[in-house]
């Protein structure tokens, strides 16, 4: 069994699971499915069937899941699975044995290295008469163990053991990561709302109370309007919505830019009804269009125009939102991307969002000069992994 295991291994480390059963389906149609080729296909489907519990990281939900899995995989009486401080979960035959099974695994937790203890019990039929425990590890610290037990230890358990706890090790390191991208992803959308809050809040609420005593039906439509905007900029879920909720929190936007600005500002909306539907990044848009107003149109005299049109375009939905407004100098806008300090975080903040969730090829593409406004391009795929509105 071990040496299907290590192909296994291999195979998902370099190929990742979709690659992993191209090969296998591939392999089995040119070889044929012999019995080293059922092995292997039976071995890769068990393995993605415990991914993805694992990719939740080590808790004991995911440890229950997946639990059974290993234990196929490795071809044990029963498997443990620990964190840190207590079991998670004790799969198979023996279940008397649970009570020990933190207790066997305490040394390798401490020393990280691989143990095979001798398991006593007094059962003529309990076929648990050894245990194999390896660690588990992210980021070179042990935050578990995996402890495979039978009626025997031999060498090939403990290198099967060590190679699937090292797939798991893969598998927790992901969830690490995408814990990771998260809760980057939930500073970056605060570090939004924080933008927002100071320069918007202030004017609307100045802009608002304008209207209580010469038009008080306005001022009570402006509040609800108001309302609505923070209401949706301050939600504390999802990381996506669709384009139409973003667009309608922009019109919202708008509506009370407008009544600050009156017939200064001038707003032309074109949106195709096909692309309403698609998952977009929260808070998208919204920091693109706020930039036009606050520095396209806020220094400039005259009136000031925003054209903002979302597209159909295949696979992709493209999105602009222009300005005629002061434009800036390139050089400046360079050092807007980078991030250096001092030059705002809206426009760098909303095209790193989108490179992380969608790739470098969808980051935003600008163009402006000074002195002639400012067009900023998105590019989104209407479908893509991990995106969707709930």
């Amino acid at each position: 069994m071990e040496p299907v295991v290590v192909a296994l291994l291999l195979a998902l480390l370099v190929g990742g699971p979709a690659l992993v059963w191209w090969r296998v389906l591939r392999g089995r149609r040119e070889l044929g499915a012999g019995p080293a080729e059922r092995a292997t296909f039976e071995t890769l489907h068990t393995a993605s069937l415990a991914a993805p519990p694992l990719r939740a990281g080590l808790t004991h939900d995911g440890a229950l899941k997946a639990s059974r899995h290993l234990r196929e995989l490795l071809g044990t009486a029963a498997v443990a699975i620990t964190d840190s401080e207590r079991l998670l979960v004790y799969d198979g035959e023996g279940e008397h044995h649970a009570k020990d099974a933190f207790e066997h695994a305490e040394s390798t937790l401490k020393d990280g290295r691989t143990q095979v203890l001798a398991v006593d019990c007094e059962l003529l039929e309990c076929p648990i008469r050894h245990v194999v425990v390896v660690p588990l590890s992210t980021d070179e610290r042990v935050v578990g163990a995996l402890a495979a037990y039978g009626p025997h230890s031999s060498a090939g358990l403990v290198r099967a053991a060590e190679e699937v706890a090292r797939w798991v090790d893969s598998q927790l390191e992901l969830a690490e990561l995408d814990r990771s991208r998260t809760l980057l992803m939930e500073a970056e959308v605060r570090a939004l709302r924080a933008q927002i809050s100071p320069h918007f809040i202030y004017n609307s609420l100045t802009t608002i109370a304008s209207f209580v005593r010469t038009d008080p039906e306005r001022a009570r439509e402006l509040l609800l309007e108001f309302a609505d905007f923070t209401r949706y900029s301050f939600r504390r879920h999802g990381d996506f919505t669709t384009l139409a909720e973003e667009l309608r929190s922009i019109d919202r936007y708008l509506i009370l830019e407008r009544a600050r600005f009156g017939d200064q500002l001038q707003v032309t909306l074109r949106i195709a009804p096909e692309v309403l539907p698609v998952a977009v990044p929260f808070l998208c848009l919204q920091p693109l269009v706020e930039n036009a107003v606050r520095h396209g149109l806020e220094s400039k005299n005259g009136i000031g125009r925003i054209t903002i049109v979302a597209e159909d375009a295949g696979s992709e939905c493209g999105i602009s939102v222009e300005d005629d407004g002061i434009g800036m100098d390139p050089e400046r806008l360079r050092r807007i991307l980078a991030g250096e300090p001092g030059e705002g975080v809206g426009l760098a903040n909303v095209d790193e969002r989108l490179r992380q969730v969608y790739g470098d090829e969808y980051g935003l593409v600008i163009e402006t000069a000074e002195h002639a406004g400012m067009k900023v391009n998105v590019r989104l795929p209407k479908y893509h992994p991990g995106v969707s509105a709930r």
